[in-house]
């Protein structure tokens, strides 16, 4: 297995940590809100046999810094751009995990010129009462309590889909280090999301939306997307080809790294 490093690029808003490894064709890895890179974890020393990958932790999510504001997807996806150019990358590939996936989208919009393939992963669609509850979930964000039930509370909100072990004390980590202020890519992705399902017609890259067959089910059960929502990517990017992973998840990028990398890579190629 290829080894996978860390560093920072330095911007005037703060410190990105990303993981890079590999050589060869690049591939940017965008997560899902509240995860980072780390959602990364098992599927980049795969892929960096193949090429160069590069995972961000996204501004105010993981090891980077919070943002002095609210960002847009816009400034998400500049944040991208500005991480290519410090690595010298004048064109890539893209896998966006759900809330990453809007902003890969978005570079495949405004910087066409500057994307090979689109691979979007989990990436759901809300209708405008849906993206009220998550705007308005992310820009209150997770509060501590004095008691500690914040921490239960945490841990046992994922424990249906992904039991108790390892990856939920991941996703618990990650989930703490958002406390104490607004979640900025829940409230970007809320706030871009009708927008996109226009947007994303101007996409003409090579396309493929991949999903897991389980992965609607906690955002459904939480109330904050609907089945009925989740046709608007095939018919906004006519051009995609779709393949949905029996039994995948919203985790299934940590659950089934080798099947997500032979499905990935043969993409690619």
């Amino acid at each position: 297995m290829k080894q996978i490093k860390r560093a920072f690029l330095d911007t005037e808003d703060g410190q990105i940590l990303y993981r890079i490894g590999g050589e060869g064709e690049p591939l940017l890895l965008l997560h899902m809100t509240p995860r980072s890179s780390d959602e990364f974890r098992e599927i980049m020393p795969i892929l960096a046999q193949n090429r160069q990958v590069i995972a961000m932790d996204l501004m105010g999510l993981g090891d980077s810094d919070k943002p002095p504001r609210i960002y847009s997807v816009a400034d998400y996806a500049k944040s991208a751009i500005a991480l290519w150019d410090e690595l010298g990358i004048k064109k890539s590939s893209i896998l966006g995990s759900l809330t990453g996936g809007y902003i890969a989208g978005e570079l495949a919009v405004a910087y066409p010129e500057r994307v090979e393939k689109l691979i979007l992963c989990n990436v759901h669609g809300f209708d405008r009462e849906e993206t009220d509850k998550i705007a308005k979930r992310y820009s209150d964000g997770f509060r501590i309590k004095a008691d500690g039930s914040h921490l239960m509370q945490r841990w046992l909100a994922r424990t249906h889909y992904i039991g108790n072990g390892e990856l939920n004390h991941r996703c618990v980590l990650e989930d703490l280090k958002c406390f104490g202020s607004p979640v900025y890519t829940g409230m970007a992705v809320a706030n871009y999301c009708l927008d996109a399902q226009e947007r994303f017609r101007s996409i003409k890259c090579p396309t493929l939306i991949l999903s897991g067959e389980k992965s609607l089910e906690p955002l459904e059960k939480a109330g904050l997307a609907k089945a009925k929502n989740q046709f608007w990517l095939s018919k906004a990017i006519s051009h995609s080809k779709k393949v949905e992973l029996e039994g995948g998840t919203l985790w299934m990028l940590n659950q089934k790294p080798e099947e997500i990398s032979t499905i990935i890579l043969d993409f690619l190629a």
